[in-house]
């Protein structure tokens, strides 16, 4: 009986401890990340219409919220929401050194440069690790996507600043090294049209059908 006790308890303490590891571990902490402060929009069900979030839409921010921003493109020049009216674009936030979603989700743009090549319609990725993402780190980074510097533009800057933007600007959560997987398309006015998962196949053909209708009233 005391060798069957020994066993149970260690077996107790085992399952115990795979618990407190399973807890513990980075995987588990990836969303607990998000300062509990931060601002976040959510449209995780992939059957609403992303159009239909009224709640994104810049005009609505509150008093001494940011509207605008202007951040450091790979070229080294001064890139800011000012220079993109009269384009819309698909902005989206992520980091370089991130080995799987941020590989992923850029390889969703590259999809919709491809679609899109030539078009008036550019594509903003900003880092939410700019102490790491130079100018120089992006421009390596880029190249990886055969990313075109006319229409698909990477932004760094300050990490507070950066996570105002997200926050102020485009209603996401970020912070360094943590971003929603998520595409905020803008009109040409500078207004949110909505938010895409893009993980969700639903969204992410329902943007690309919201693009082509953009371009096809601009023409």
């Amino acid at each position: 009986m005391k060798t069957i006790t020994h066993i149970a308890i260690i077996l107790l303490v085992g399952i115990g401890l795979g618990l407190a590891i399973r807890v513990l571990s980075p995987s588990s902490r990836t969303m607990s990340a998000v300062p509990p402060d931060a601002a976040m929009f959510s449209n995780d069900d992939p059957n609403i219409d992303p159009a239909a979030v009224t709640e994104d839409e810049p005009s609505m921010a509150p008093a001494g919220w940011m509207t605008e921003f202007e951040l450091t493109e790979r070229s080294g020049e001064t890139v800011g929401s000012a220079d993109l009216i009269g384009t819309p674009y698909v902005a989206s936030f992520f980091f370089t050194t991130c080995p799987s979603v941020c590989v992923q989700q850029n390889q969703k743009v590259k999809q919709l440069q491809d679609r899109f090549k030539g078009q008036s319609i550019k594509f903003v990725s900003i880092t939410v690790d700019p102490e790491n993402d130079t100018p120089e780190a992006l421009r390596e980074y880029a190249a990886r996507y055969d990313a075109d510097p006319e229409q698909w533009l990477f932004l760094t800057g300050e990490l507070g600043y950066i996570r105002r933007v997200a926050g102020e600007v485009f209603r996401v959560a970020a912070e360094k090294q943590f971003h929603v997987e998520k595409f905020a398309l803008v009109g040409a006015d500078g207004q949110i049209i909505g938010f895409y998962a893009w993980p969700e196949a639903k969204q992410f053909e329902r943007l690309q059908t919201d693009i082509a209708k953009l371009l096809e009233t601009a023409s």
